[in-house]
C-alpha cells in the first residue's frame, strides 16, 4: 500500500515546496529561527564537528582549524549547518553545548518549533538544494550559502502537533532502514575479510594442500611450499613512486594525473577527482613517469593506504604524490596479475603497516616496499593462482556489488521518506498506520 495524502492542498507559492496540506504555514526561514552570532572559545565550548551524520564531538584536536576565540557557540537544541556547496549534508540539530567553525550557520529555533522534526526538515534533500541554491561565491564550483541569503528560504510549517508526529514516524522509519543498512555493510566487511583471507591463504600456501612445505624464515610468512622463493619484493617486481607536484602546476585541462582519490578497490575511478598538469610540462619533465597500460597501481598514503587497481587506459597519464606503479622487471619477473594480488594479501599489508611513518597521515614508500619479504612460486603456478582466485573473487565480488546495490536503494527510500513526509506530499499523522517495510515507493 501507499501511504495516504491529505485530504486538501493549498498552492505553496514556492518551487521548491509545491503544493503544501492546508493547515500548514508558509513562511520564511527569519520567522522561526534566529542567528545565534556569538564567538566564544573551544577552551570554553567544546568543539563540534557538523558531518553528514549531524553534530558530534569533535575528538581529533588536530584538526582544528579555528582555535581561540574564532569560534560560534552552539547551544542544544540549535540546528548548525555548514555554509560551503562542498559540506552539502553536512548538518543537524545538536543535543549538545559547544562551538563550531566560523563557516558553520547556527540557527535558534523560536516558538512554535519541535526541533527533531526541524532536524529531518532542514536536512531533507529538498531543502538543501534549495539552501545551497541562494548561495554566493566567486569560484565557479564553491559558493556559500550565509544567514542573510538563507533567512528568506520559505518553509512549509504544519502545527507543533503536526510536527511531533512527523517527527516520530520519521525516527522510527528511518531507524529501521539504518537497521537493514547497517546489516548489509557488516556483510560487505565480512565478505571483504573472506576475499583478503582467500588471497593472503593462495599467495603463502599455494593451490596444493598437500605440497611439501619448508620454513620461510620470516614470523608473518611462516610455512610456504618448498619450492617457493622467498626473497624481497624490490628484487622482483619494477616500481616507481609519483614526483610530489605542487599544487600551483596543476591546470584545467592537459596530461592528466593520477591521485590516491583515484586507485579504488574497484578500479581506477577519475570521477572522484580530476587534477591535470599541462601536455608541455608533461613532456618537458614528467615523460618518465607516465603510467603504462597493466601498471599496478597502490596507494601510500592516508587512509585509503594500500588500495590496488590495474590501469587498463591507454591514454597519458602521470602518478601523483602518494602512488606507486609496480610491474613485471625483466630480471625476475612476476606475472602482473600475481603482483595485485601480493600487494592485496595480508602479509604485505602487515608488513607495511608496520613500516609506515608519519602519526598525522601514515604513509610508505619504494624503500618501505622494497623491503617487505614475499615467496615466490614459479610463473606457471603464479598463472594458475591467479586463474584460480579470479572465478573465487569474481563471487565474492559479485556479492559485494548486490549487497551495495541494496544499501543504494534503502538510502533513495530512506532520502524519498524523509522528503515526502515533511513536505506533507504523505500524510502520517495516524498512529495506527500500518506501516509498510521499507523499499515501496513514496510518492514524490
Amino acid at each position: 500500500m501507499s501511504f495516504p495524502r491529505y485530504p486538501k492542498y493549498k498552492p505553496s507559492g514556492v518551487e521548491w515546496l509545491g503544493d503544501v496540506p492546508e493547515g500548514w504555514e508558509v513562511k520564511r526561514i527569519g520567522y522561526y529561527f534566529k542567528e545565534r552570532r556569538e564567538k566564544v572559545s573551544d577552551k570554553d565550548y567544546p568543539a563540534l564537528s557538523v558531518t553528514k551524520n549531524g553534530i558530534v564531538p569533535q575528538l581529533d584536536t588536530a584538526a582544528k582549524t579555528d582555535d581561540g576565540d574564532n569560534r560560534k557557540r552552539v547551544c542544544s537544541g540549535d540546528f548548525v549547518i555548514n555554509s560551503r556547496s562542498d559540506r552539502k549534508g553536512s548538518s543537524g540539530a545538536s543535543d549538545l553545548d559547544g562551538s563550531v567553525s566560523l563557516i558553520c550557520t547556527v540557527l535558534c529555533p523560536q516558538e512554535h518549533v519541535h526541533t527533531p522534526f526541524i532536524h529531518h526538515l532542514l536536512r531533507s534533500q529538498p531543502f538543501q538544494e534549495e539552501f545551497y541554491r541562494n548561495g554566493k561565491g566567486i569560484v565557479a564550483d564553491l559558493w556559500s550559502t550565509n544567514y542573510s541569503e538563507m533567512r528568506n528560504i520559505l518553509l512549509g510549517m504544519p502545527p507543533l502537533p503536526e510536527q511531533t508526529a512527523i517527527a516520530k514516524f520519521l525516527d522510527r522509519e528511518t531507524a529501521k532502514i539504518d537497521d537493514l543498512v547497517a546489516e548489509q555493510r557488516r556483510l560487505m566487511e565480512l565478505l571483504k575479510e573472506k576475499r583478503q583471507a582467500v588471497i593472503s591463504h593462495a599467495v603463502t600456501k599455494g593451490l596444493n594442500p598437500r605440497a611439501p612445505m619448508k620454513p620461510s624464515g620470516i614470523d608473518w610468512l611462516g610455512d610456504v611450499p618448498q619450492t617457493w622463493t622467498v626473497i624481497k619484493l624490490g628484487r622482483a617486481v619494477f616500481m616507481q613512486e609519483g614526483p610530489g607536484l605542487r599544487n600551483w602546476q596543476f591546470t584545467d585541462e592537459g596530461t592528466r594525473v593520477i591521485c590516491v582519490t583515484n586507485i579504488t578497490e574497484t578500479g581506477i575511478d577519475f570521477t572522484r577527482l580530476e587534477k591535470f598538469i599541462s601536455t608541455e610540462e608533461y613532456n618537458s619533465s614528467y615523460r618518465h613517469f607516465t603510467v603504462q597500460h597493466g601498471d599496478v597501481l597502490l596507494s601510500s598514503s592516508g587512509n585509503s593506504w594500500g588500495k590496488v587497481a590495474i590501469y587498463e587506459g591507454e591514454e597519458d597519464v602521470i602518478l601523483n604524490t602518494s602512488t606507486i606503479r609496480l610491474n613485471q622487471s625483466k630480471d625476475a619477473p612476476l606475472n602482473r596479475d600475481y603482483i595485485a594480488l601480493l600487494l592485496q594479501s595480508d602479509t604485505v599489508r602487515e608488513q607495511l603497516g608496520l613500516a609506515m611513518t608519519g602519526s598525522c597521515q601514515p604513509n610508505f614508500g619504494p624503500t618501505h616496499l622494497n623491503s617487505v619479504m614475499v615467496a615466490i612460486p614459479s610463473t606457471d603456478e603464479q598463472a594458475a593462482i591467479v586463474a584460480a582466485l579470479k572465478n573465487e573473487t569474481a563471487e565474492l565480488d559479485a556479492l559485494t556489488a548486490e549487497a551495495q546495490r541494496a544499501i543504494d536503494l534503502l538510502q533513495e527510500r530512506r532520502t524519498a521518506l524523509i522528503s515526502a513526509a515533511v513536505t506533507g506530499q504523505i500524510d502520517v499523522r495516524d498512529p495506527s498506520l500500518n506501516v509498510r517495510e521499507p523499499g515501496g515507493s513514496v510518492p514524490a
